[in-house]
């Protein structure tokens, strides 16, 4: 299929683009928000930058939205032709909970694909045909050491976004062993006048970051409200043991034994306190960690979950059309929930 998405979140994206298909990326000169592009990063040929005038005589099968400011330039970019839509959800809902109702809520025009179930439970999509694809991350492979006595951490925008990412609770791990923080906006975490043992390491590309997380004895996720972080399941590939609070999906994803997973934070740090003491225990922590990391979010699985749900649309949007061409009734998305 030939698949019209910006570029929006890179990580997910990172996976997204492992398929089949061929993914057309509007791009700017300015490359900015509307049109990133590749943005500099290793993804296969099949990706392919376009220039957001040619969009309108190029062939798109299927439109992958991530922001609702997307539909209005889709409809203007493709000339207002009927192409099917996804929108995928990366949120958990801030407003209203439990009774958060989407900005896309009771639409027949295109399927709301959310990244874990809790954001599917969270969210009050109507009568919008809703569906879930979980996370699927490139394995960076076992490269955990753990040989610095020193805790990791990944979190962008960590002052701006405070409460909502767990950045306040940092200096209670750092109280155990230095936290080292990368990630977009790390540089600003002094701001927060939590002294030198929370360390900010900027944001660094994926490689060389992940071998120096790597190096550190626990990875810890602090997210009290976020949807689930893929630098969580990275950190998991990698056989680092995880230090996580237990909000959001975060229990679906970690079993008790890769780490330490609680609403306690003290117990938290009791735990990081314990694998930074026994190193071997650590190791064996971690080895869990990816065991289980591999099962849920192996790319495999999300890029055929993907080809799955793009054959649905795309296939159901044909039917409609034909239905609506005959007066009959409008399809639904096969295996959707509400």
């Amino acid at each position: 299929m030939r698949i019209l998405v910006w570029h929006v979140h890179g990580g997910w994206m990172d996976a997204f683009v492992r398929g089949q298909h061929q993914y057309l990326v509007p791009t700017t000169a300015a490359r900015d928000a509307d049109g990133l592009g590749r943005g500099g990063r290793d993804w296969p040929d099949s990706v392919v930058e376009i220039a957001p005038e040619d969009v309108a005589d190029a062939e798109v099968d299927v439109v992958v939205l991530q922001r609702t400011e997307e539909l209005e330039a889709a409809e203007r970019l493709l000339g207002g032709r009927s192409v099917p839509i996804v929108f995928v959800e990366h949120n958990a809902p801030r407003v209203d909970v439990p009774n958060s109702r989407h900005p896309l809520r009771d639409r027949d025009d295109l399927v709301i694909a959310h990244v874990t179930h809790w954001n599917a439970l969270m969210w009050d999509c109507g009568t919008t045909p809703t569906t879930v694809v979980e996370h699927g991350v490139v394995d960076p492979g076992p490269l955990y050491t753990g040989s610095l006595e020193r805790f990791g951490v990944v979190i962008n925008e960590p002052v701006r976004r405070g409460r909502v990412v767990g950045s306040d609770l940092l200096p209670r791990f750092a109280s155990v062993a230095p936290v080292d923080l990368w990630g977009i906006g790390s540089e600003r975490i002094g701001e927060l006048g939590f002294g030198d043992r929370v360390v900010a390491q900027g944001d660094v590309p994926a490689d060389p970051m992940h071998r120096a997380l790597a190096e550190r004895r626990a990875y810890v996720h602090p997210n009290r409200w976020t949807s689930l972080g893929l630098s969580l399941i990275e950190a998991m590939h990698m056989a680092m043991p995880v230090l996580v609070l237990a909000t959001t999906d975060a229990p679906r994803t970690v079993p008790a034994d890769a780490g330490a997973i609680a609403t306690d934070v003290d117990e938290l740090v009791r735990a990081s306190r314990l694998l930074l003491e026994d190193p071997d225990e650590a190791r064996r922590r971690g080895a869990v960690a990816r065991e289980a990391a591999l099962e849920r979010y192996a790319l495999t699985r999300f890029t055929a979950d993907w080809d799955d749900l793009l054959d649905r649309v795309v296939s159901d949007h044909r039917t409609a059309r034909a239905a609506r061409r005959n007066g009959t009734t409008e399809v639904v998305l096969e295996g959707s929930a509400r």
